[in-house]
């Protein structure tokens, strides 16, 4: 039988902890075990305090590292305890930057089977939408201007959030529920294909396809990401990779 006596514990969790998911995953675990208190990203890490019956909080501790999302790395996890406070529910807060800056941040992730499956189905609303994004996928390093990790510390920080994606991030049975680049055709950046005069000669699923076959007339491309530029040539025949080299000297 678990301890009914309440316990409060003040955690702090450093190592891939952002970007990947981790915090909604923290507040879904500790729904499950009918846990109160709330979790908060920090310029270092993670920081946590959670409070409930003894034997829920040590499952909680053991299973934050045991069930972490898959891109995450649990490197420490220091905990203190704290005096209860009572509540009953659990909630993610606003991030501060208090601790050193020492995050580790993850690379650019893979897009996910999900979001694939998003990209190729006709009657979903990001259908062929580049930008798509999860809380297990997309860009993360390179769209990151400040820590700790929150949209207004990225490059998604003019994009403001439609109804629709503003549901899915609130939604916490939605899979992007607090993914921070989380963007649509509606509300996200569009593709545009601009001339060398800076002109713009197409948008959208229209632009991709010119611009695949400049690429194979052998013109290059410049790509203008989320986290800066690209330049693409076709490497076949050569011509177009002696050209670039020789214009970047």
């Amino acid at each position: 039988m678990r301890d009914s006596i309440a316990h409060r514990l003040r955690v702090e969790v450093d190592g891939t902890v952002q970007g990947v998911g981790f915090r909604p995953f923290v507040y879904r675990l500790a729904r499950e075990l009918e846990l109160a208190g709330w979790i908060s990203n920090k310029s270092d890490g993670l920081l946590i305090e959670v409070e409930g019956e003894s034997g829920a909080v040590e499952t909680f501790l053991h299973r934050l590292e045991t069930d972490a999302p898959a891109s995450a790395r649990v490197e420490t996890l220091m905990t203190a305890v704290i005096p209860a406070q009572g509540g009953s529910s659990f909630s993610i807060y606003t991030s501060t930057g208090s601790g050193q800056r020492t995050l580790v941040i993850p690379p650019d992730l893979a897009t996910c089977l999900d979001c694939r499956r998003e990209l190729a189905d006709p009657t979903d609303r990001r259908f062929r939408y580049p930008f798509l994004t999860c809380t297990q996928c997309g860009p993360r390093f390179s769209l990151l201007t400040a820590i700790p990790y929150d949209r207004p510390n990225t490059t998604m920080a003019g994009f403001g959030l439609c109804s629709a994606c503003r549901t899915e991030y609130e939604d916490e049975t939605d899979r992007r529920f607090h993914a921070e680049p989380i963007a649509c055709p509606a509300c996200g950046p569009h593709v545009i294909l601009w001339d060398e005069e800076g002109r713009d000669v197409a948008g959208g699923d229209e632009a991709l396809r010119k611009a695949a076959a400049l690429i194979r007339e052998g013109f290059i491309v410049a790509v203008k990401g989320l986290g800066g530029f690209q330049l693409w040539v076709d490497a076949g025949p050569g011509e177009a990779v002696q050209r670039l080299r020789s214009r970047k000297r």
